[in-house]
C-alpha cells in the first residue's frame, strides 16, 4: 500500500525489557514525567501494553517488531538457532542473513529515506540493503556497542590495606562457554565500501546445562576479580605529594600493572586516588576524588603479549579511609576503542567518537551487592544511555536521518543482573525493597533518555516506545531446569527418562548426551526436539512412532510436578500447533512449550502475558506519539507486535515490508483508511 505520508520523520525508541505494568506503575507515582508527557501528547493503550509475540526472547522479537512477521516466517526463532547437524548444538543466531523476511528499515531506504538503524539486536546486522540511504550500527549483540568485538577485560575490585603484604588475585569462575548476552571474540569481516563481505561468524556452541549456573544463572554468579594489595608509604615517584600513600594493582589477568597515589586534602583527610601507568608518568590516567567518585571515561593501554590495544574503562572509589588506611576501587570493563568494523559506513564511527567520546563499555559484575549496584551499574548506565542519547541526536542533526531505529538495553541488562532480588529469598540475605528501589531508578534514568528526544516530537517528528518483552521478578527460589536459552535443558528431561547422560568410571554424570537412550532433548527457550531414525544423526526413534512418543511426553510434562509440587509447563504444543502462536516449521522443534506462571525465568521461557511479583510482566511496552498519531487518546484495540512495522509504513508512506503479517493499527493514527 502506497499512500501520502502522514509523518516526515519517525524515532523508534527501543528499550529492552522495558515492562509497561511497572512503567505505568512509575508514571502514575510521578517518576517517569517524560514518558507521561509523551503519553499525554500520544496514543496507547491505558495499561500500555503491547501484545507480544513469542517467545519472549530478544532476538526473535526484536525482528517481529523490524518485519511485521512471526517468527516462524522470518526464521530467527531464539537467541540461538538449532545446529542443522547436532541436535545438542546452538548456533548464533543475531545475523541478518538468517532473517527470511524484509526489514522495515530497508523498505524505508529503498524509498529514499535516510535511515539510521542503531543497535537493533537480531536481524539489523549486517545490513542487508545497498541503498546508500541505510546507515547500520552494531546489532551483533544486545548489550551495548561493540561489546561483541572490543571487550578486552572485565570487571576488577581493589582492596588496598597495610595488613597485605603481596599483592594476590581472586578470580572469578568461568561462565558457560559461549552462553550469555555479551559474545566475547566475534569474527567480522569486510570493509564498509563493499556491504557484500560484511559479515560475522561464531563457532557452534554445545551447552550441556545440568544445574542453573549452567546456563541463564551463570549471569547472576560473580564475574568480577579481586585484587588484594599493600598500602603503604609512597616511594621512588617522578612527582607526589607529601604524606602520600602508594598501592599497585593488575589489570589483564596480572599481565598488567598500574599504580596509585593516596593523597590528602588541604584539612589534612585522605580522599583523592591517582591512578598513573607507572610511577614515572607524569600525569594520571584517572583522579578519583571522594567515595563513589567515577571517571567513565579513562583512557588506557591493554597489553596481553606482545599484543598491545588503546582501551577506554570506567574506575570508581568506593572506599577510602580518612586516615589512608584502606582503599577500595571498582575497574570496570575495558573496550578496545579502535575498533569501528559495527559500523555501516565506517565512517560514522569517527563521527561518534570525535564528537560524543568513545563508546561506553556497559557495567557488569555481581548484582547481588547494593553498593556495587548503587555504586557501579546504576552510574555507568546511566553514562551510557547519556552519550547513546547523545550520539544519537547528533547523527540525526549532522546526517539529516528521516528515520531512526533504536535499540537500548538498560533494562534487560540490569534486570538480568539484579532483579531476581526484588523479591526476598530465603538462601540470600538481600533486602526486596533496596531492589526494587534500584528498578525504580533504572526506569526513572530510561525516561530522562526519552527526554533527551522530547525535542523531536516539537520538531514534527513522529515518536514510537516499544520494548521486545518485560522483565520477571520471578516467585520461586529457582526457576526449573527446563527453558534455559543458551543450550541443552538436561533437568526435567533426564528425570523423566528422555534425556541420558554418559556417565565416568565411578557413576557420575558427565556432560555429554547417551544418545543410544535418548529419546528427546530441550534445546534453547521453548523447544523440544525427538531423536529420529533417519533425520538426527543418531535417531532411535522409528518415524512411525513420532506421534506416539510425543503425546506420551507432552502427558508427562503437564504432570511433572517440582520441589514446591508446581505445574511447570504452562502449554505444550505439536509442531503443526505452534503455528497459532507463530512458531510452527523447521527452526523451531518437535514440541513447543511455554512454563507456567510463577514458574518462570524473568523471560524467554514463559507466555507474553505471564505476570510476576512486584507488579511485573514479560509483556513489551507500546506509545506512539507526534505526527501522523492521534494524541490524547487510550484506545481500547489489542495492538500486536506484529502490527507495530505496517502500522509504521502507513504512517510514513510506504509499502509493507513484504513477508509482514500483521494490520494497520487505523484506531491510533490520523487518517482513517
Amino acid at each position: 500500500m502506497n499512500t501520502p505520508s502522514l509523518a516526515q520523520k519517525l524515532i523508534i525508541l527501543g528499550v529492552d525489557g522495558m515492562d509497561p505494568r511497572l512503567s505505568r506503575k512509575y508514571v502514575d507515582a510521578g517518576r517517569m514525567p517524560n514518558l507521561a508527557e509523551i503519553i499525554k501528547r500520544g496514543v496507547c493503550r491505558q495499561d500500555l501494553v503491547l501484545l507480544g509475540a513469542h517467545p519472549t526472547i530478544t532476538p526473535p522479537m526484536w525482528t517481529t517488531l523490524a518485519t511485521g512477521a512471526y517468527p516462524n516466517t522470518h526464521s530467527i526463532t531464539c537467541f540461538w538457532r538449532q545446529d542443522p547437524d547436532h541436535l545438542d548444538a546452538i548456533d548464533y543466531n543475531l545475523d541478518s542473513n538468517r532473517c527470511q523476511a524484509e526489514q522495515l528499515w530497508n523498505v524505508f531506504a529503498e524509498a529514499g529515506k535516510k535511515t539510521l538503524v542503531w543497535h537493533w539486536p537480531g536481524s539489523s546486522w549486517p545490513p542487508t540493503s545497498e541503498s546508500e540511504n541505510l546507515h547500520v550500527v552494531d546489532g551483533s549483540q544486545p548489550a551495548g556497542i561493540n561489546m561483541g568485538v572490543s571487550l578486552c577485560d572485565g570487571t576488577y575490585v581493589i582492596e588496598a590495606a597495610p595488613t597485605y603484604e603481596t599483592l594476590s588475585v581472586n578470580s572469578h569462575k568461568e561462565g558457560a562457554a559461549g552462553a550469555g548476552c555479551i559474545i566475547d571474540g566475534l569474527e567480522v569481516d569486510g570493509e564498509a565500501s563493499d556491504i557484500s563481505a560484511i559479515s560475522f561468524s561464531v563457532e557452534p556452541v554445545t551447552n550441556i546445562m545440568l544445574t542453573l549456573t549452567d546456563g541463564e544463572g551463570s549471569m547472576e554468579e560473580d564475574s568480577k576479580d579481586y585484587v588484594f594489595t599493600p598500602l603503604k608509604d609512597a616511594s621512588g615517584w617522578l612527582d607526589s605529594p607529601a604524606e602520600a600513600k602508594e598501592f599497585v594493582f593488575s589489570l589483564v589477568k596480572g599481565y598488567i600493572r598500574r599504580w596509585a597515589l593516596v593523597v590528602k586534602n588541604d584539612q589534612g583527610v585522605y580522599d583523592t586516588v591517582l591512578i598513573y601507568q607507572d610511577k614515572k608518568s607524569p600525569q594520571p590516567l584517572a583522579k578519583l576524588q571522594g567515595v563513589n567518585h567515577a571517571d567513565f571515561a579513562v583512557v588506557d593501554q591493554y597489553s596481553l603479549g606482545e599484543q598491545t590495544k588503546p582501551v577506554n574503562r570506567m574506575y570508581n572509589l568506593l572506599e577510602i579511609a580518612p586516615d589512608g588506611s584502606k582503599v577500595r576501587l571498582l575497574i570496570g570493563n575495558a573496550m578496545d576503542y579502535s575498533k569501528d568494523a559495527l559500523f555501516y559506513p565506517r565512517s560514522l564511527y569517527g563521527q561518534v567518537i570525535d564528537n560524543i567520546g568513545y563508546v561506553p563499555p556497559i557495567p557488569s559484575g555481581t548484582g547481588d551487592d547494593p553498593e556495587i549496584v548503587r555504586s557501579h551499574h546504576l552510574p555507568g548506565w546511566s553514562y551510557y544511555r547519556q552519550w547513546q542519547g547523545d550520539a544519537i541526536n547528533y547523527l540525526i542533526q549532522e546526517n539529516h536521518y528521516d528515520i531512526v531505529f533504536s535499540h537500548l538495553h538498560n533494562i534487560d541488562c540490569q534486570g538480568h543482573n539484579f532483579w531476581m532480588w526484588g523479591k526476598n529469598r530465603q538462601y540470600k540475605n538481600v533486602d526486596e525493597v533496596v531492589f526494587q528501589e534500584f528498578m525504580a531508578q533504572v526506569y526513572e534514568d530510561t525516561d530522562r533518555y526519552f527526554g533527551q528526544f522530547l525535542h523531536l516530537l516539537d520538531e514534527g517528528w513522529a515518536m514510537v516506545i516499544v520494548s521486545d518483552h518485560g522483565l520477571l521478578t520471578r516467585y520461586e527460589e529457582d526457576p526449573a531446569l527446563l527453558g534455559d536459552p543458551l543450550g541443552v535443558n538436561v533437568g526435567i528431561l533426564f528425570k523423566l527418562g528422555y534425556t541420558a547422560l554418559k556417565k565416568t568410571a565411578e557413576g557420575k554424570l558427565k556432560k555429554e548426551i547417551d544418545w543410544t537412550q535418548t529419546k528427546a532433548v530441550a534445546t534453547r527457550g521453548s523447544f523440544i526436539w525427538l531423536n529420529i531414525k533417519g533425520r538426527d544423526k543418531y535417531g532411535i526413534i522409528e518415524p512411525e512412532d513420532k506421534y506416539t512418543v510425543e503425546e506420551q511426553l507432552i502427558n508427562d510434562l503437564y504432570n511433572y510436578r517440582d520441589e514446591h509440587n508446581n505445574r511447570v509447563v504452562s502449554i505444550v504444543l505439536r509442531n503443526k500447533d505452534a503455528a497459532l502462536l507463530g512458531l510452527d516449521g523447521p527452526e523451531t522443534g518437535d514440541l513447543i512449550y511455554w512454563t507456567n506462571e510463577g514458574t518462570n525465568r524473568c523471560h524467554g521461557d514463559s507466555l507474553a502475558t505471564t505476570l510476576g511479583y512486584a507488579d511485573t510482566s514479560v509483556s513489551p511496552i507500546f506509545v506512539a506519539a507526534g505526527a501522523g498519531f492521534k494524541s490524547g487518546l487510550y484506545t481500547q484495540r489489542v495492538i500486536r507486535q506484529v502490527d507495530v512495522a505496517p502500522t509504521l509504513a502507513y504512517v510514513m508512506g510506504v509499502r509493507q515490508p513484504r513477508q509482514s503479517e500483521g494490520a494497520i493499527v487505523h484506531q491510533i493514527i490520523e487518517r482513517q483508511l
